[in-house]
């Protein structure tokens, strides 16, 4: 099952990279820039190309992670034509809508949810959603919200190709 961690902590990158995440977003809103660079610096170094940076195409260029994950709706086609395919582009999608426009504009993959009851993410959109989101597109689809070690292969059934999370993952410090 691939598997997708969101954190600000570095500790939980290297927890992360010893059991074998396949990616891992920096999410570090309230940084300010210079402390962003150090800590996607960071994790960079332990985990190269593995590393998106949540909202700062800048940031993961200069510092030279893997690519940027995005809100939904973000203007996704101007990145993709300035830094090319090896550059991943991750979107943040609530409805079958925002995949569609994520696919279409050139992301890589898209986040997808809440599948599960999730606290401060609004209502879960549930299973059969999350299946009926999947069949709507190409790209790759991560479950997020709510998810956990148990409800993960409901989300693989239903079409996900991975599961992603912040808790699901914060237990690696």
């Amino acid at each position: 099952m691939r598997r997708y961690c969101i954190t600000d902590s570095l500790e939980v990158v290297r927890r992360a990279m010893e059991r074998d995440v396949d990616l891992i977003q920096i999410r570090a809103k309230e940084l300010s820039a210079r402390a962003l660079i150090q800590l996607v610096d960071h994790a960079v170094e332990i985990a190269s190309k593995r590393v998106l940076v949540n909202t700062r195409a800048d940031v993961a260029v200069v510092c030279g992670a893997g690519g940027v994950h995005l809100p939904a709706n973000s203007p996704t086609a101007p990145l993709r034509s300035r830094l090319g395919t090896a550059f991943v582009i991750g979107v943040s999608c609530h409805t079958i809508a925002e995949l569609q426009t994520a696919e279409r504009d050139g992301a890589d993959l898209a986040v997808f949810g809440p599948v599960f009851e999730s606290p401060g993410k609004g209502p879960a959109v549930g299973i059969e959603m999350l299946r009926e989101a999947c069949r709507s597109v190409r790209i790759p689809v991560y479950a997020l919200g709510g998810v956990t070690e148990e409800n993960a292969p409901l989300c693989v059934e239903a079409g996900a190709y991975g599961i992603a999370g912040i808790r699901l993952f914060s237990g690696f410090e």
